[in-house]
C-alpha cells in the first residue's frame, strides 16, 4: 500500500478518452492537457511513422501515394494494434514529457459493447505506450460521471454519448448499468451519408474533412458553397448544395441513434424510466451537438434531452474524476 502510494505520488494519472475521431488526454491537477485528431501519417514503403494527430489530419485526402493518413481506431475501438499503440505513447510522451521516472497509471473509456478481445487491444496498447497500470471505464458512465449526475443513487440517469464510431445509451442507477444499447452509427456516419448525398445529386466528390465541416454548418445557413471533384472531368467544381436537403438524406443514422434511445427506455425498467423523465436525457460527444438532434430526440422520446455544457469533454472529464477518486467509483470499472 506504502509503495502503491509512493508510486501514484512520483508518477502521474492520467485519463485518456481514446475516440475513432479524436483522442484526448486529462490529468486531476491540469485537467484537460491534450486533444488530438486520432490519426497517424505513415509511409506506403516501410512503415515509418512520419505524423501523429491535428498534423496528420491535414494529410487526409492530401497524401501522395508514398504517405498513408489513418485513423487507427475504427468504431470506438482498435482497428490497428500497432498504430494505435505508436498513436498513444506519442500522445503520452507529449503530456508526460521530462517526468518519465514513473510510468503513468491511466484510465481509458471504452464502449459498453466492447469484447473481450478489444480490451485486451486497448490494455495492452496502453501498458505498451508506457502506462504501468490501465483501468477500463464505460463510456455512458464516464459521462455520467463528467455530468455530475447522481449514479451512486437509487433514481434513473439516462445518458446518451454520441462519438465519431458508436452511439452509447443507458440508464445507470445505484453505480450500475440497468440496461444499455451500443450502435456503431455516429458521427462517421453522418459524414458518410453527406459524401454519398453529394456524389449522387451534385456528380461531386468531397473528402471527409469537408463532409464533417457541412455536418457542423447545419442550421447556420439555408445554402451552403461547396467545391469538390467533378465525377466526370475529375476537375474542381464549386456547387451551392441545399442544407434542408443533407438534413433529409442523413436521416438514416440518425434514426438509427434515435430508435436505440426508444429501445433503452422501452427495456429499462419503469421506476427508473419515471426518474429519467423527470429529469430529463443527457446528451454527450461531438454528435450532441448535431443541429436539431436534441430536439428529435425529444419529440421521439417525450423526454427532455439536455446537452452537456461541453459534450466534447464530458466523457474524458468523468473517466479524470473516476481514476482520481478510484475508491468512490472502484466498482464501475471493467478490470
Amino acid at each position: 500500500m506504502l509503495l502503491k502510494r509512493l508510486f501514484k505520488f512520483l508518477g502521474r494519472d492520467l485519463a485518456m478518452d481514446l475516440g475513432t475521431a479524436n483522442t484526448l488526454l486529462y490529468t486531476p491537477k491540469q485537467g484537460i492537457v491534450l486533444e488530438e485528431p486520432s490519426v497517424v501519417a505513415l509511409s506506403s514503403h516501410n512503415g515509418q511513422i512520419l505524423a501523429v494527430g491535428a498534423q496528420a489530419k491535414e494529410y487526409l485526402g492530401r497524401t501522395p501515394e508514398k504517405i498513408r493518413a489513418v485513423r487507427p481506431m475504427k468504431d470506438g475501438v482498435i482497428a490497428d494494434f500497432e498504430v494505435t499503440k505508436t498513436m498513444i505513447s506519442s500522445f503520452v510522451s507529449k503530456v508526460v514529457q521530462g517526468q518519465r521516472l514513473v510510468k503513468p497509471r491511466m484510465a481509458v473509456c471504452v464502449p459498453t459493447g466492447i469484447t473481450q478481445v478489444e480490451k485486451r487491444a486497448v490494455v495492452e496498447s496502453a501498458q505498451q505506450a508506457g502506462a504501468r497500470e490501465v483501468l477500463l471505464l464505460e463510456e455512458p458512465v464516464a459521462a455520467a460521471i463528467g455530468a455530475g449526475l447522481p449514479i451512486t443513487e437509487p433514481l434513473g440517469n439516462m445518458v446518451v454519448d454520441i462519438g465519431g464510431g458508436t452511439t452509447e445509451v443507458a440508464v445507470i442507477s445505484m453505480s450500475a448499468v440497468a440496461y444499455s444499447e451500443s450502435v456503431r452509427v455516429a458521427g462517421d456516419e453522418i459524414d458518410d451519408a453527406i459524401q454519398r448525398f453529394i456524389r449522387e445529386e451534385y456528380r461531386i466528390l468531397v473528402g471527409e474533412t469537408t463532409a464533417e465541416k457541412i455536418k457542423m454548418s447545419l442550421g447556420e445557413n439555408p445554402t451552403l458553397r461547396v467545391t469538390g471533384k467533378d465525377l466526370v472531368e475529375g476537375v474542381p467544381r464549386a456547387v451551392e448544395i441545399e442544407m434542408q436537403q443533407v438534413w433529409e438524406n442523413i436521416r438514416e443514422p440518425i434514426n438509427t441513434i434515435v430508435n436505440a434511445v426508444l429501445r433503452t427506455l422501452e427495456k429499462s425498467p419503469p421506476e427508473l424510466v419515471t426518474d429519467v423523465a423527470g429529469h430529463g436525457i443527457l446528451m454527450a460527444g461531438g454528435g450532441a451537438k448535431l443541429y436539431g438532434l436534441p430536439e428529435l430526440i425529444t419529440q421521439h422520446a417525450g423526454i427532455s434531452a439536455i446537452v452537456d455544457d461541453n459534450p466534447l469533454t464530458t466523457v474524458l472529464r468523468g473517466t479524470g474524476t473516476a481514476l482520481h477518486k478510484e475508491r468512490e467509483f472502484r466498482d464501475m470499472f471493467l478490470n
